[in-house]
C-alpha cells in the first residue's frame, strides 16, 4: 500500500524539521530522535527553547543505534515518517530542495517571535557553554529577521571581493607574514598554460578547494561563464567561515536560484528545467513499512551524506546509508520501528558524497574529527543501488550475507588454530606441536638440573667460566651479567642460598643446559615423534585449507557485482577535497583530475602542482595523519559533455584559454593582459637602466671574486678551514716526516725515488689499518685523514694514489732538509700524471664530498653544543644543515656521512623543545611573550616542519609533528581573550598545512675556522658527553 502525499507539503515540512532536528543534534550531542522530537513539540518550533529544555532537563539518551532521520510529512493526520539513513547529523544536508513557503509556519506563531530575544542567563542549571550557545543562536536568528541574510551567508562575499581586489598578484608565502606581493611581474606571469591557484586571503582555503573542483568541470564552467542575469533578477544574499560541505551546499543553492529565475523567464513550460538541478541533483525512492502500511517516497538530493565511522570503504558506507534504515513515528506514543531501503531512481551527472568525519563528544563538550581510514575507488559502479536493479541486488545482498556468516565461522575456526590454549597466553597450534617435538627430541645434559656439576671436568683446551658467588651476584648490577647466559642458569642462580655448591661450580661452555625428558625409551620417542609429525602435518593442511577458503570467499564477495549487468553505471572520481587538522581548525586543499592530460593535480591555495594517485591516497584515505578526504566528487563516466571541450565551428579545433570566454569577458581579460604586458615592459626598462649603472662595479667585483676563488682553490685540498697553509705542518707534517724517516732507515738505497715509494706504502698501510679499526663513537679517523675517508668509501685507487702524492709533495715539507728531495720527486710525479689516468672531475668530486663531510661534522658539533646549552634556536639551524648535508652524503654510500638516526633525533628534539617554549610563551597571555612565541613558531617551527614530513618512513618525525600540532589545536577548546583567539586562528592554518614544500629556508649559518686537531678534539668531546646522556628513546 502506498501512502499518497502532497509534494509541496512534504518538501516544506521535511526541510524545516530536518534542519531543526539536525541543529539540535549538533548543538546538544543528543542523537535520540524521540527526545529531539519531544523537544520540537514542547518548544513549539523555537530552537532556543528546545536547547534550553534539553540542557535544563539533562535528558538521558536511551540505548539505541544512532541514526539520522529525513522527515517526511503525512498530511491529514499530523504525523511524520522518518526516512532513516546513517547519514551526517549536521544541519547542512537537506535531501529535498524546495522553494515554496513552509506549511508549518502556522505552528510557530507570534509568540515565538516575541520569545526569540529573551534568553535566561540566570538559570543555575545551565553552564556557561549552554548560555553561550543560546546567545549565539539568538544573535543568529535576530540578524536573519532584521536583514534577511543568515549567519551562514556572510564570508563568501568578502572572500570574493578580497580576491577580486588582488587578482593581479600571485603571492608568495613567508614564515612571518601570510602574503606579500612580488614586485617582479615575471613572478606573477602564468607559466605556459598551467592551471592557476587562488590566493588565500585569510581562512579561505575551503572556498578555493570547492571553486577549483567545480571550475574544472567544463560544463559547469560553460554554464557560469555564459550566464546572463534575468531582467527580474533579485539580489542574492551575501555572505563567517564555512567548511567545504556547507559552502558547496550554499553555493549550489545560490546557483540553482539564479538559473531557476532565468529558466522561468525564458520558457513558458509549467516546470522549466534548471541546468544546475539537472547537473547536481538526483532522486531516490524510500520504500518501507510503517505501522503495517507500506510507503514509497521520492526524495531529491544534492550532496549525499555518508558516515565514515565504522566502515572501511565507500561501498560499505553506501550500503549502510541505502539499506535497512530505521524509522519511527514522530508523534506516536509507540516507538515501533521497521526497516526501509533507499534506491536511486535518477543519478545526477555530478555526484558528490559528503563524508561525515565529525562527531560531538559529550564528555568534552566539543566536536571531534574522525581520522579512521576510508578507501574509495577511482571508478565507482552504482548499478547495485539503482531502483531498476533492486531485485538482483537483494538476491546478491542475501548471498553476501550468507557468505559473510560462513566466513565468520571459518575465521573463528582458523583463530582456534592460530591462538591455541585455554589460558591468557595463546600460541599457534603448529608451533605448540613443534615445541613439543623439539622437547621430546632433546637429549638431557645430566640426570638432574641440581646435580653437582663439579664432578664433570671440562674438556681439554677449554677455558672454564667461573660463576660469581651469591654475594657477588647480589652486589653486581644485572647489566654486567653476560646476555648470552642460558636461562636455566639464571633460574638456578636465584636459588643460590639453597644450592650454594652449584652456584660456585664450573660449567663447561660447550654443554649448555636446556629442558629435556629425563626418562624416555627409543620406542616411546619414536611413537611420540611419529604422532607429533603427523598431527603437525594435519594441522598445517587444515590451516592452509581454511586460509584458502577464506580467501576464496573474500574474492567471491569482491566479485559479486562484477558481472556485466552490474557495471553499466560507472562514475569516475573527478575531485577529492581534503581536510587536515581537527574539528575546530584545519586546512583544505583539493586533488582534481586533469582529464585532458590524464593526471592528478593538487590545488593548495595558490600552489598548483602535479600529483599522483599514490599521493592522493596517502593524504585522502585517512588513518595515518590528520589529513583525510572530506568530500568526493564523482562524474558520470558516460556523460562526456561534462569534460568535453568546445570546438570551433569553422576549424573544428578545440577552443582553449581565452577563446572559451564570452565576448564581454574576453574583452575584459584582453585589456587586463595589455596592462600586464605594459608592466612587464616597464620592469624590463628599469632593469636595463639599473644594469647599465652597475656595469663597471659588477666588472670590478667579478675580477676580485675570480682572484679570491683562485686563492681559495689553492688551499682547498687541505680541508683546514684556515686561510693560512701553515696548519698543514701542525696536522700532517710531523707524521709525514716520521714516515719518511722510517722509510729511509728501512732501505740501504737512500735515493729519493726509493724512499718516496717506501714512505707511500708505509703511510697507506697505516691509513688502511685506521680505516679498518673498530672505534668508539667519539673517535672517527675519517676526520684525521682524507684517505681514511676514501678507503672506507672504496674510492678508486688512482684517486687515493694522487692524494698521497699531494701529501708528500706539499711545499711545507721544503723547510725540512730530510724531506726536501722527497717533496721534489713527489711534485714531479704529480706533474707526470696524464688527464686520462686520473679523471679530474671525479677526483674533485671526491674531495668536495670530503669537504662537505667536514662541514657536516662542524654543523653537527655546533648544533649539539648549543642543544646542550639549551640554546635551541641556534642549535636548530646547525642541526638542520647537518641533517640535510648528511642525508645527501649518505645517498652516495653508508660511510659517506654520520649516524643519521642521531642527527634526526636531536633535530626532532630541538623542534619539540622550541615548540614547548613557544607554547609556554603563548599560554602566558602577555602580548610581548605571545608575539615572541608566535615568532618562534613562524620563523623556526613552521618552515621546517615539512622536513620532518618528507620521509614517511621516519615514523618518530611524523609523530613529533602530530604532537606539536595537537598541542596548538588543544587551545581551541579553551577560553581565551579575543586577541589571542584571533592570533591563534590566523596561525593555525600555517601550522596545519600538509604541504611538504620548504618555505622560508634560512641561509646556512657561517662556520668558524677549525684545524683538523681542533675538529677531532671537539668531536670527541661532544660525542663523549652524548654517551653519558640518556637518549630519550633514540
Amino acid at each position: 500500500m502506498t501512502v499518497e502525499q502532497n509534494v509541496l507539503q512534504q518538501s516544506a515540512a521535511q526541510k524545516h524539521q530536518q534542519t531543526f532536528l539536525n541543529q539540535l543534534r549538533e548543538i546538544t550531542g543528543i542523537n535520540d530522535a524521540q527526545i529531539l522530537q519531544q523537544a520540537l513539540k514542547d518548544s513549539n518550533g523555537n530552537l532556543e527553547l528546545a536547547v534550553a529544555f534539553l540542557t535544563a532537563k539533562n535528558a538521558k539518551t536511551p540505548q539505541q543505534e544512532e541514526t539520522t532521520y529525513y522527515q517526511t510529512a503525512l498530511p491529514g493526520n499530523d504525523r511524520y515518517i522518518s526516512v532513516g539513513s546513517q547519514a551526517d547529523t549536521r544541519k547542512k544536508y537537506m535531501p529535498t530542495r524546495t522553494r515554496c513557503a513552509t506549511i508549518e509556519q502556522s505552528k510557530y506563531g507570534s509568540k515565538d517571535e516575541r520569545d526569540l530575544d529573551v534568553i535566561d542567563l540566570t538559570g543555575d542549571d545551565k553552564d556557561d557553554l549552554q548560555r553561550a550557545i543560546a546567545l549565539s543562536l539568538a544573535e543568529s536568528n535576530r540578524a536573519f529577521r532584521e536583514t534577511g541574510i543568515t549567519d551562514e551567508e556572510q564570508a563568501i562575499s568578502r572572500v570574493l571581493e578580497a580576491s577580486i581586489a588582488e587578482n593581479k598578484a600571485c603571492l608568495k608565502r613567508t614564515p612571518t607574514e601570510v602574503w606579500r606581493d612580488s614586485r617582479n611581474p615575471y613572478d606573477r606571469k602564468r607559466q605556459d598554460k598551467a592551471p592557476v591557484g587562488l590566493k588565500n586571503v585569510g581562512n579561505t582555503c575551503w572556498f578555493s578547494a570547492v571553486i577549483q573542483s567545480l571550475f574544472n568541470l567544463l560544463e559547469f564552467r560553460r554554464l557560469v561563464l555564459n550566464y546572463k542575469p534575468p531582467s527580474n533578477a533579485q539580489d542574492l544574499p551575501r555572505n563567517q567561515k564555512q567548511d567545504v560541505s556547507e559552502f558547496t551546499h550554499k553555493l549550489l543553492d545560490w546557483l540553482e536560484d539564479a538559473f531557476q529565475m532565468k529558466a522561468e523567464e525564458e520558457t513558458d513550460e509549467e516546470k522549466p528545467k534548471n541546468p544546475m538541478v539537472e547537473l547536481f541533483y538526483g532522486r531516490f525512492l524510500a520504500v518501507g513499512v510503517l505501522e503495517g502500511k507500506k510507503f514509497e517516497n521520492t526524495e531529491m538530493f544534492g550532496q549525499y551524506p555518508l558516515q565514515v565511522n565504522g566502515f572501511k570503504d565507500l561501498h560499505e558506507c553506501l550500503e549502510a546509508a541505502m539499506i535497512e534504515g530505521e524509522i519511527e513515528s514522530l508523534h506516536s506514543e509507540n516507538s515501533g520501528k521497521s526497516g526501509q531501503e533507499h534506491w536511486f531512481t535518477k543519478l545526477p551527472p555530478v555526484l558528490t558524497f559528503e563524508l561525515s568525519r565529525f562527531e560531538f563528544n559529550q564528555a568534552l563538550g566539543r566536536p571531534e574529527k574522525i581520522h579512521n581510514k576510508l578507501e574509495f575507488p577511482q571508478v565507482l559502479y552504482l548499478d547495485r543501488y539503482m531502483h531498476r536493479n533492486r531485485e538482483i541486488t537483494r538476491i546478491k545482498r542475501e548471498e553476501i550475507k550468507r557468505l559473510k556468516d560462513y566466513l565468520t565461522v571459518l575465521q573463528q575456526r582458523l583463530e582456534r588454530y592460530l591462538s591455541y590454549g585455554s589460558g591468557p597466553k595463546r600460541f599457534p597450534l603448529v608451533d605448540v606441536l613443534q615445541y613439543a617435538l623439539e622437547f621430546a627430541s632433546s637429549k638431557p645434559v645430566c640426570t638432574s638440573p641440581v646435580d653437582d656439576i663439579d664432578a664433570s671436568s671440562p674438556p681439554s683446551g677449554s677455558v672454564p667460566q667461573t660463576l660469581p658467588s651469591t654475594t657477588e651476584q647480589q652486589g653486581a648490577p644485572s647489566a654486567e651479567l653476560p646476555s648470552t647466559s642460558p636461562a636455566p642458569l639464571a633460574a638456578v642462580s636465584s636459588r643460590s642460598v639453597i644450592h650454594k655448591p652449584f652456584t660456585q661450580s664450573r660449567i663447561p661452555p660447550d654443554l649448555p643446559m636446556h629442558p629435556a625428558p629425563r626418562h624416555i625409551t627409543e620406542e616411546e620417542l619414536s611413537v611420540l615423534e611419529s604422532c607429533l609429525h603427523r598431527w603437525r602435518t594435519e594441522i598445517e593442511n587444515d590451516t592452509r585449507d581454511l586460509q584458502e577458503s577464506i580467501s576464496r570467499i573474500h574474492r567471491t564477495i569482491e566479485l559479486m557485482y562484477s558481472d556485466k549487468s552490474m557495471i553499466q553505471v560507472p562514475y569516475r572520481l573527478h575531485a577529492v577535497l581534503v581536510h587536515e587538522g581537527q574539528a575546530n581548525a584545519g586546512h583544505y586543499w583539493a586533488y582534481i583530475f586533469d582529464h585532458r592530460e590524464n593526471r592528478w593535480m593538487k590545488y593548495n591555495d595558490i600552489a598548483v602542482t602535479k600529483s599522483s594517485w599514490e599521493e592522493l591516497v596517502r593524504d585522502s584515505f585517512g588513518g595515518y595523519r590528520n589529513a583525510s578526504a572530506y568530500c568526493l566528487m564523482y562524474i558520470n563516466d558516460k556523460a562526456q559533455f561534462l569534460i568535453k571541450e568546445e570546438l570551433n565551428k569553422e576549424t573544428g579545433q578545440a577552443l582553449v584559454g581565452i577563446e572559451t570566454l564570452p565576448p564581454d569577458l574576453r574583452d575584459f581579460v584582453e585589456e587586463d593582459n595589455q596592462r600586464f604586458e605594459k608592466e612587464l615592459e616597464e620592469w624590463d626598462a628599469q632593469l636595463a637602466q639599473k644594469a647599465l649603472q652597475e656595469k663597471l662595479l659588477a666588472s670590478q667585483k667579478l675580477r676580485e671574486s675570480e682572484s679570491s676563488v683562485t686563492t681559495a682553490q689553492a688551499g682547498e685540498a687541505e680541508y683546514l678551514e684556515q686561510p693560512s697553509r701553515s696548519d698543514f705542518s701542525k696536522h700532517l707534517k710531523e707524521e709525514t716526516i716520521r714516515i719518511i724517516t722510517k722509510a729511509s732507515h728501512e732501505h740501504e738505497d737512500k735515493s729519493p725515488e726509493t724512499v718516496l715509494q717506501s714512505a707511500i706504502k708505509l703511510e697507506y698501510s697505516r691509513l688502511v689499518k685506521l680505516a679498518q679499526e673498530d672505534t668508539p663513537p667519539e673517535t672517527d679517523y675519517r676526520l684525521h685523514h682524507v684517505v681514511v675517508y676514501f678507503i672506507q668509501n672504496q674510492a678508486p685507487k688512482k684517486i687515493i694514489e694522487k692524494t698521497l702524492l699531494e701529501q708528500f709533495g706539499d711545499r711545507n715539507l721544503s723547510f725540512d732538509e730530510r724531506c726536501h728531495n722527497i717533496m721534489k720527486v713527489a711534485q714531479a710525479k704529480l706533474e707526470m700524471i696524464k688527464p686520462e689516468e686520473v679523471n679530474l672531475e671525479e677526483y674533485e668530486e671526491w674531495h668536495q664530498d670530503y669537504r662537505k663531510f667536514r662541514e657536516t661534522t662542524m654543523y653537527l658539533i655546533i648544533g649539539l653544543e648549543n642543544f646542550q646549552r639549551e640554546s635551541y634556536i641556534d642549535s636548530l639551524l646547525f642541526l638542520i644543515c647537518a641533517y640535510q648535508n648528511n642525508k645527501e652524503l649518505l645517498s652516495k654510500g653508508r660511510y659517506r656521512g654520520h649516524d643519521e638516526e642521531l642527527i634526526s633525533h636531536y633535530r626532532r628534539e630541538c623542534l619539540l623543545k622550541l615548540n614547548e617554549q613557544a607554547a609556554e610563551l603563548f599560554e602566558s597571555g602577555e602580548d610581548r611573550e605571545v608575539n615572541n612565541g608566535l615568532i618562534i613558531m613562524n620563523e623556526f617551527i613552521v618552515p621546517f616542519l615539512p622536513l620532518l614530513l618528507v620521509d614517511e618512513m621516519e615514523e618518530k618525525d611524523i609523530l613529533a609533528v602530530e604532537d606539536m600540532r595537537n598541542r596548538w589545536c588543544s587551545y581551541l577548546g579553551q577560553e581565551m581573550e579575543s586577541n589571542l583567539q584571533e592570533k591563534l586562528t590566523d596561525f593555525l592554518p600555517k601550522l596545519l598545512d600538509c604541504s611538504t614544500e620548504i618555505k622560508g629556508f634560512h641561509e646556512p649559518p657561517k662556520l668558524p675556522s677549525y684545524s683538523t686537531h681542533e675538529l677531532c678534539e671537539r668531536f670527541a668531546r661532544i660525542m663523549l658527553s652524548l654517551s653519558r646522556t640518556p637518549a630519550d628513546g633514540r
